[in-house]
């Protein structure tokens, strides 16, 4: 059972770790570049369809992701350790300012404006660029570090805050790219890729940990 202290600490590192992983303000030229064919109004129905999805299909694995794992015979630590590769990868790109290989997209064609705002705002908006493998492994780290019902809740409701905010970043997005100097959008950038480096350090760590548990189990 965890302290008070400990829950609030554990709710900080969940919620740096997402806002890490979404990394909303870097992700501002990502979306402007997609939607600016778009009215407004398109561009908001775009934004709320991506972070949607994106909270549906964490929320499944934060729930469900044991399941999973059991029906593909996937052990925590294993999802760990790749998972902590995965976010490693992620951090190091966003050091080097390198666009991001695992969250990247295809543009579609965009003959029918609306359909093709429905489509973008699922892949590549909600997946992968929101609810990509990395945001997917950070998830299940964070859940199966403290398993009971209220972590569960806990890192869900963080993870959906994130969306809100994202969302209204991206709804701000014309306003604020204006008004941002590119130069710190780099440099935002470049510190969540720290973060995100050093999470994916602590999450390999705790997998290596969990196998060799494991190990002396058998």
């Amino acid at each position: 059972m965890m302290t008070i202290h400990a829950f609030w600490l554990h709710g900080f590192t969940v919620f740096m770790g997402f806002f890490a992983m979404l990394n909303p303000v870097g992700n501002l030229p990502v979306f402007l570049g997609m939607v600016e064919e778009f009215d407004k109004e398109t561009q908001k129905k775009v934004a709320l369809r991506a972070t949607l999805a994106a909270f549906i299909i964490i929320t499944i694995f934060c729930i469900f992701g044991h399941i999973i794992f059991r029906m593909f015979g996937i052990t925590l630590p294993a999802f760990q350790i790749a998972g902590g590769i995965i976010v490693f990868i992620i951090g190091f790109q966003m050091l080097n300012a390198k666009g991001n290989l695992l969250h990247s997209y295809s543009p579609g064609e965009k003959e029918n404006k609306i359909e093709a705002a429905g489509q973008m705002a699922i892949s590549p908006l909600g997946i992968p660029l929101l609810a990509g493998p990395g945001t997917i492994s950070t998830a299940m780290n964070f859940v199966g570090a403290e398993k009971t019902i209220l972590n569960v809740l806990l890192v869900i409701a963080i993870f959906g805050i994130m969306c809100l905010i994202t969302y209204i970043l991206f709804v701000s997005s014309r306003k604020l790219a204006t008004r941002i100097n590119p130069n710190l959008l780099r440099v935002v950038s470049r510190i969540m890729g720290l973060i995100l480096a050093v999470i994916a350090v602590q999450m390999m760590i705790n997998g290596i940990e969990g196998t060799i548990t494991l190990f002396h189990k058998m």
